[in-house]
């Protein structure tokens, strides 16, 4: 009987045998996977990271885009003429609150946008259009000359192969247009 346990103790040393071996010949194969695992969540992190900042970037620029567009829009509502400008001029006093809004910070506190601007216009009058078109010295002899009769043109009909005379008569009729409704007439 000693015999059996004596076989299995022997087929049980040859099977842990085995075993080791089986094993130290995989390991280095579950090392180099495991490093190319590892490369790999570590470029996949790396470019989530990337992601995250090119996100953080294109709302930042999208956010400045709409406060601008805004602002502008709003200026141009309270008849300034040269929106520009006057962008530059009060561009940094406008920011974002915590809700999202926009504000602007002045002596008295957060006060809303287009209170805020139209304070600005009452006090620099000078983005305003000229109250009196043509300025100082504006004469008769300044005026457009009036083409005889109605001078009404149809656009459909002005096109490039129109005479010279045509067009100067077009372009006569389209200052006198805009004299007429700078004047308010």
């Amino acid at each position: 009987m000693d015999e059996p346990n004596s076989v299995n103790t022997i087929v049980q040393a040859a099977i842990d045998e085995y075993m080791r071996q089986d094993s130290a010949r995989r390991e280095p194969a579950y090392k180099a996977e495991l490093q190319e695992e590892k490369r790999r969540r570590e470029q996949m992190e790396k470019r989530i990271n990337e992601l995250v900042e090119e996100n953080r970037r294109s709302r930042a620029q999208a956010d400045e885009a709409q406060r601008s567009s805004a602002i502008r829009t709003e200026l141009q509502k309270l008849g300034v003429t040269k929106v520009d400008l006057a962008y530059k001029v009060v561009q940094d006093g406008i920011v974002r609150s915590t809700d999202g809004r926009l504000v602007a910070r002045g002596d008295g506190g957060e006060l809303p946008v287009n209170e805020y601007l139209t304070e600005f216009v009452q006090q620099n009058p000078e983005f305003l259009p000229a109250r009196i078109p043509g300025g100082t010295g504006m004469t008769g002899a300044h005026k457009a000359p009036s083409t005889g009769g109605s001078g009404g043109f149809d656009l459909d009909k002005i096109n490039p192969s129109m005479s010279k005379e045509d067009l100067e008569r077009v372009r006569q009729e389209i200052l006198r247009v805009a004299t007429q409704t700078l004047r308010g007439a």
